[in-house]
């Protein structure tokens, strides 16, 4: 469980801001769907590979 604690003089839509950057930070969501369904860590493993190649072509196409 995620508490805020709103300070005195703070709106409540800068304390909504701070919960939903720290919820985020928590990376709650991504755990909640990857235990929706069960991956083999084979699969996982190649995914995270993939991710990577991925990620350098970005790269090397930005610095291009």
């Amino acid at each position: 469980m995620l508490i805020i604690d709103v300070k005195n003089g703070e709106s409540i839509d800068q304390a909504l801001k701070r919960y939903k950057r720290k919820f985020q930070q928590t990376q709650l969501i991504k755990e909640l769907r990857s235990r929706k369904e069960f991956n083999k860590p084979s699969v996982i493993k190649r995914n995270e590979k993939l991710k990577a190649v991925y990620k350098t072509q970005k790269q090397r196409a930005a610095e291009v």
